[in-house]
């Protein structure tokens, strides 16, 4: 099995999700997904992985993610952890790569895997690991370094834990590899990839599941 060339992309992890804004996360506790970022990015330092930071812009005076703001930043742990090495990038969109120049970056680097940290699990999470699909970069997304909030509209209500353990267990059986932030610096360790389901495995052991 070939070792992954991996790249750590910090998604959003902004203030404006931990404080004083309608879209702070609700599950998991954002300050236990913190802790995990960090280690996560820890790790990636240790293993001399390369780091993006992602911040999400929605324009000047905008109620979240307006760049003159405070919440704007970067979580101050995720901050004071950066490197001269990482590459930085400001998105408009849900996807790390719609609108940036962050897959041609990553090709240049010789990048083959993206590992996913951040928020949100039902936003940019979910739209950045579907993306890759088409631009031919393999993901994996840290289930315990990311988070969801809850969500109603006019086709119906999910409470934020169903969305992030719903949508993980989505990704995990076509989009992506979902594992715990322990289990991929393990991975790392050892050059491996992380296991990941299929839509088929996925299908017939969910066909099982709702008939017992």
């Amino acid at each position: 099995m070939t070792t992954p060339r991996r790249a750590l992309v910090l998604v959003d992890i902004q203030r404006d999700y931990f404080a004083d804004s309608p879209l702070v996360i609700q599950y998991p506790n954002p300050q236990e997904s913190l802790a995990k970022i960090t280690q996560a990015i820890d790790a990636a330092a240790a293993a001399d992985i390369p780091v993006v930071a992602v911040q999400h812009t929605m324009g000047s005076g905008a109620p979240v993610f307006d760049p003159d703001a405070p919440g704007f930043a970067l979580h101050p742990e995720v901050e004071s952890r950066r490197a001269d090495s990482w590459k930085s990038l400001v998105k408009e969109n849900g996807s790390v790569y719609a609108g940036t120049d962050l897959a041609e970056w990553l090709r240049e680097q010789g990048i083959d895997t993206v590992t996913l940290v951040g928020f949100m699990t039902n936003n940019c999470i979910l739209a950045s690991a579907v993306e890759a699909e088409g631009l031919g970069f393999t993901t994996e997304v840290l289930g315990d370094a990311t988070g969801a909030i809850n969500i109603a509209n006019d086709a119906g209500f999910a409470d934020a834990k169903t969305v992030h353990t719903t949508l993980l267990a989505l990704l995990n059986s076509n989009f992506a590899a979902v594992a715990d932030t322990a289990a991929w610096a393990e991975a790392v360790g050892s050059g491996q990839a992380l296991p990941k389901s299929d839509l088929g495995s996925s299908a017939m052991a969910g066909a099982e599941r709702a008939g017992a």
